[in-house]
C-alpha cells in the first residue's frame, strides 16, 4: 500500500462501505458525564486553551515529534510504554501500563478476575468499581495511561483474548465498557479503549483485512467504542489489523470520520504496539502516537513535515490532542494532585465480589451444590488447579498479584474440623525426574545450577522396552536450554503455538520457573538425548522432566480412587489461553475429558469447575452432576470458588457468550472466509447477527444459551406490560415492566432479560430477537419484585447504510422477558412511534 493516502481515496473507500463524514450519530448515554477524579482532593484547575496555543507555538519541532511516539524509559516501572515529557515547558512523561484485568507492572498489583466474569455479573455498576480498581492502582503503581478495557466482541468461540473482553452482544458490551471506562477515570487515569477497529482475533492480527458492511459495524462492533467515547474516554488505540482495504490506524474513514466525526471524540489515537505501518498515511488519517518507539513518528515525521509532505498543522492537532487531554486529567497542573497509595485490601474485595457476582453455574443435578451436610463433610478435589491457582490467562493480560491461594485450601478451610477433604493430581502438568539410572551416562538432570559464564553439557541416551508418548517438559530460569532428542531440536526459539504459554498457568512452574513442553510419540528403542545449559550473565537454573502413558494412567488411577472415597468431587479443569495465538479447539486441552468422565462415573455428585477462557464443548456433561464457570477469577479466585460451592453466595453470574452443542454448529463454522479468513482476507459474513443471535436466525440449538445461568432458588415471572413512550423524554422508546418472584427457600440472585423482536416497516437485516435491557436483583425467599425496563428509540433502531443514519423501527414489535435468551417465559406486543 502506498503511503501516502489521499482524502480522495479514502472517499472513495466511504462510498464502499458507507462511512461518510457526518454519516453517524453521535448518541451519549444517560449519565454519560464524565468525573476525571474521585479522591477527596480538589481536581487541578485545567490550564487554558490559550495555554496549549502557547505550549504549541513554543515547542520546537524535535519536541513535538518526541510527542508522538514511545521511547526507552530512564526509569522504567515494568509498564509497556513511555513517552518522554518536556520538562523546559513543564509537560511530564507518560507511562502506559497493561491492564485489562489488572496493572501489569513490575510490582504486585491486584489481579481481577478477567473482564470475560465481570461481564458475565451484567452490573454496568460493579463494571464501574472494578474500573475504579485498576484506576487507583494505576496511579499508585505510577501510571497515566491504562491499556483498556477492550471493547470488542466475543465473535469467534476460538479468539485467544476472549478473556479480556465482556460479551458477545453489542449492547451489553456497550454498556460495561462505559462503566469500566467510567471508573478508570474516576481516579484520574486516563483509559486507552483497544482496539478499534475489529482486531478480535489473533490469528492474522497484524494483517488480515477484515470487510464488514456499515449496517453490521455500526450494530456489532463499533457498539462499544461509541459507548467508550460518550463515557468520556480519554484516549483510544488502534488496532493491529486492516478494516475494508485500510489498516487500522491509517484509517480516515475509521478514525476522522466516524470516532472524530460522528462521535465527536476528542483525545488522542494511540496505535498498538507496532501497529503503525508508515508516517504519512497514518498521521493525515487521524493517528495521534505511535508505540512502542518512533519508527514512523520519529525522524520519519519530522522529515516528512520538512518536506512539505505532512502539513506541520496535521502534527500540531495531534499534540493539540494529547496535550488537552492530559490537561483535561490534571497532568499540567503546576502542582499536579498527588498520587494515591494503594489499598490493596480493598482491591481483594473488589476482586472477590466480582468472582462471585461473575460465577456462572452452568448445571446442577441431583442437587450436587450449594454442598451441605454430608456432601461438606467428604470431599474429594481432583485437578492440577485445584492446587496451583488458575487466576487470570497468559500474555499482556496476565498480573503479578500480591499472593493468590489454591483452591484447595479455600474448600479445606471452608469444610472445617470435622470434614475429610482429600486430594488428586488427575493431570500432571509439570512432570517427574528423569530417573538418573534410565540415561546412559547416568545423570540428574531435575535441578541443575549453572554458573554465570559457564555451559553444562549431557550427551548420551535412554532405551524403552515398547513404544510410548513421552511429554518432556524443561523448566528454567534465564536462558532457555537446549533440549535435542534424536537430533531433534525439542524447544526451538520459534515454535507453534500450542507449545508456547507466556505467563499463566502453564508457562511457569508454580515457582516461578518457566516451562516448555513437548509431547511426541517414541518408538521401542534407544534414544539420543543432548542438553546444554548457558550460564550466560545470570547464571541458569533448569530441571528436565517427563511423563508417560504410564504416570497419566496412574494418575488417572489415584483420581478414581479418590472420587470413590469421597460423598462430593469437586475436579477442576483449565485452559490457558492467551494473546498472540487463537484456541485451536473449543475441547479442554490435554487428557481432561477423560479424566472428567472417569471421575463422574466413579461418583456421579461430580461438579466441574471451568477455569477456562471461552465457550467449552462437554461430551462429558450428562455424566457430571454440577459445572460451575469460573473463567479466570483472579487472585481471590479460590475463595470466591468455595463461596458459590458451599453456597455461601447464589451464583450470580449469566452467560455472556453461547456456549455451541458442536464445533461444527458456531457461527463462524464451515466459512473460513468468516474465520480465520482466506488468503488474508476475512468477511463478516454473518452481519448483524453476532452471537446469540446467529444461533437464533439459524435456528441452531446451544448446549447453554446466552443468558444462561442457573440460581440455588427458583424463580417466576408474571404480569408483562408494555406501554409506548413512558421513559421520560424518549416518545418513541417503550416502557416494560413484568414481577420477577423467588419462590424457592434461599436468598438468590436473578438476572431479568428483555428482548425485542424486528420491526417490519424497516426492510433492513434484523435480529430475531435482540437484548434490549436487564435488571440484576436479588429477592429473599417468596419476595418479589415488579421490573421496570425501558427502552429508548436508540436500542429500537437499525443502522441505515442508504441515509448513513440510525432509523426507527416503528410498528409492532413483539418484547419478550425470561431468564436467557431461550427462556422467556412472558412476551407482548407494543407499537412503536405511536406519539
Amino acid at each position: 500500500m502506498s503511503e501516502a493516502v489521499s482524502r480522495r481515496s479514502a472517499m472513495r473507500l466511504l462510498a464502499v462501505v458507507g462511512l461518510g463524514a457526518g454519516g453517524c450519530v453521535a448518541t451519549v448515554p444517560p449519565g454519560a458525564e464524565l468525573r476525571t477524579r474521585a479522591t477527596p482532593a480538589p481536581a487541578p484547575e485545567p490550564a487554558s486553551a490559550a495555554r496549549i496555543d502557547s505550549l504549541l507555538e513554543r515547542l520546537t519541532l524535535d519536541e513535538k515529534t518526541a510527542l508522538l511516539h514511545g521511547a526507552r524509559d530512564p526509569a522504567p516501572l515494568g509498564q509497556a510504554g513511555y513517552v518522554p515529557g518536556i520538562p523546559r515547558l513543564g509537560i511530564p512523561a507518560l507511562r502506559l501500563a497493561d491492564g485489562p484485568a489488572g496493572v501489569r507492572v513490575a510490582r504486585p498489583a491486584t489481579a481481577l478476575p478477567a473482564p470475560v466474569v465481570l461481564g458475565s455479573a451484567f452490573d454496568p455498576e460493579l463494571a464501574r468499581e472494578y474500573g475504579r480498581v485498576l484506576g487507583r492502582e494505576g496511579r499508585a503503581l505510577g501510571q497515566d495511561v491504562l491499556l483498556a478495557p477492550m471493547a470488542h466482541l466475543i465473535r469467534t468461540p476460538y479468539a485467544g483474548r476472549n478473556f479480556e473482553t465482556f460479551a458477545e452482544d453489542p449492547r451489553l458490551t456497550a454498556d460495561l465498557v462505559a462503566g469500566t471506562v467510567r471508573g478508570i477515570q474516576d481516579e484520574g487515569l486516563i483509559a486507552a479503549v483497544g482496539h478499534f477497529a475489529l482486531g478480535d482475533q489473533e490469528h492474522g492480527r497484524d494483517t488480515v483485512d477484515v470487510v464488514a458492511s456499515e449496517q453490521t459495524l455500526h450494530e456489532t462492533a463499533l457498539r462499544g467504542f461509541e459507548a467508550a467515547v460518550g463515557a468520556g474516554a480519554g484516549a483510544v488505540t488502534g488496532a493491529r489489523n486492516k478494516v475494508n482495504g485500510l489498516y487500522a490506524c491509517e484509517s480516515e474513514p475509521l478514525l476522522d470520520h466516524v470516532l472524530r466525526g460522528g462521535w465527536g471524540f476528542e483525545g488522542w489515537v494511540v496505535s498498538d504496539w507496532d501497529a503503525t505501518r508508515g508516517t504519512v498515511a497514518a498521521i493525515v488519517a487521524g493517528l495521534d502516537m505511535e508505540m512502542p518507539g518512533g519508527t514512523h513518528f520519529g525522524g520519519p515525521l519530522r522529515e516528512a513535515v520538512r518536506a512539505g509532505s505532512v502539513p506541520e498543522g496535521a502534527l500540531d492537532l495531534a499534540v493539540r490532542r494529547i496535550l488537552s487531554t492530559m490537561d483535561r486529567f490534571g497532568l499540567l497542573a503546576a502542582r499536579p494532585a498527588a498520587r494515591p497509595a494503594r489499598d490493596a485490601a480493598a482491591g481483594a474485595r473488589t476482586a472477590r465480589k466480582v468472582a462471585t457476582a461473575g460465577a456462572v453455574l452452568l448445571r446442577n443435578e441431583r442437587a450436587t451444590l450449594p454442598l451441605t451436610g454430608a456432601a461438606a463433610r467428604s470431599i474429594a478435589v481432583i485437578g492440577p488447579t485445584g492446587q496451583v491457582p488458575s487466576t487470570g490467562g497468559a500474555g499482556r493480560a496476565h498480573v503479578l498479584p500480591d499472593g493468590a491461594a489454591a483452591p484447595l485450601t479455600a474448600i479445606r478451610q471452608r469444610a472445617g474440623n470435622g470434614s475429610t477433604v482429600r486430594y488428586a493430581l488427575g493431570e500432571d502438568l509439570y512432570g517427574r525426574a528423569l530417573p538418573a539410572a534410565l540415561l546412559t551416562p547416568p545423570a540428574a538432570l531435575d535441578d541443575r545450577a549453572v554458573d554465570a559464564g559457564r555451559d553444562w553439557t549431557y550427551e548420551g541416551g535412554f532405551r524403552l522396552a515398547a513404544d510410548d508418548e513421552w511429554t518432556l517438559l524443561v523448566h528454567y530460569t534465564g536462558q532457555r536450554p537446549a533440549v535435542r532428542l534424536d537430533g531433534e531440536e525439542l524447544f526451538p526459539v520459534r515454535q507453534g503455538p500450542a507449545e508456547v504459554f507466556a505467563g499463566g498457568l502453564l508457562g511457569s512452574a508454580p515457582d516461578g520457573m518457566s516451562v516448555r513442553r513437548r509431547t511426541l510419540p517414541l518408538k521401542a528403542g534407544v534414544h539420543r538425548l543432548a542438553v546444554t545449559a548457558r550460564g550466560g550473565t545470570g547464571g541458569q537454573r533448569f530441571r528436565l522432566r517427563h511423563t508417560t502413558r504410564a504416570t497419566r494412567a496412574a494418575d488417572l488411577a489415584e483420581a478414581v480412587r479418590t472420587a470413590k472415597a469421597a460423598r462430593s468431587v469437586v475436579l477442576f479443569a483449565y485452559e490457558d489461553a492467551t494473546e498472540g495465538s487463537d484456541r485451536t479447539t473449543l475441547a479442554l486441552p490435554g487428557g481432561q475429558a477423560a479424566l472428567i468422565e472417569a471421575v463422574a462415573a466413579a461418583n456421579p455428585r461430580t461438579t466441574v469447575v471451568l477455569n477456562t477462557s471461552s465457550s467449552t464443548t462437554m461430551p462429558w456433561l450428562a455424566r457430571t452432576g454440577a459445572v460451575l464457570q469460573m473463567y479466570y477469577p483472579g487472585q481471590e479466585g479460590a475463595g470466591a470458588t468455595a463461596d458459590v460451592l458451599f453456597g455461601d453466595v447464589d451464583p450470580g453470574g449469566r452467560l455472556t457468550q453461547t456456549f455451541p452443542a458442536d464445533e461444527r454448529a458456531t457461527p463462524v463454522a464451515g466459512d473460513r472466509l468468516r474465520y480465520p479468513g482466506v488468503g488474508g482476507r476475512q468477511e463478516y459474513g454473518e452481519g448483524v447477527h453476532v452471537g446469540h443471535r446467529w444461533y437464533d436466525a439459524q435456528r441452531v440449538a446451544p448446549l447453554f444459551p446466552f443468558g444462561h445461568g442457573l440460581s440455588y432458588t427458583t424463580w417466576h415471572y408474571e404480569k408483562l406490560t408494555v406501554r409506548p413512550g413512558a421513559a421520560p423524554g424518549e416518545p418513541d422508546g417503550l416502557r416494560v415492566e413484568f414481577t420477577v418472584r423467588n419462590t424457592g427457600r434461599r436468598k438468590g440472585t436473578e438476572v431479568a432479560q428483555v428482548y425485542v423482536g424486528p420491526s417490519a416497516a424497516l426492510e433492513l437485516d434484523q435480529p430475531v430477537r435482540a437484548l434490549a435491557g436487564y435488571r440484576r436483583l436479588t429477592l429473599a425467599p417468596g419476595e418479589s419484585q415488579r421490573v421496570v425496563v425501558d427502552i429508548d428509540a436508540r436500542t429500537l433502531s437499525s443502522w441505515d447504510p442508504a441515509r448513513h443514519a440510525w432509523v426507527l423501527g416503528s410498528g409492532r414489535r413483539e418484547v419478550f422477558a425470561g431468564r436467557s435468551s431461550r427462556e422467556l417465559p412472558l412476551r407482548s406486543k407494543a407499537v412503536v412511534g405511536s406519539r
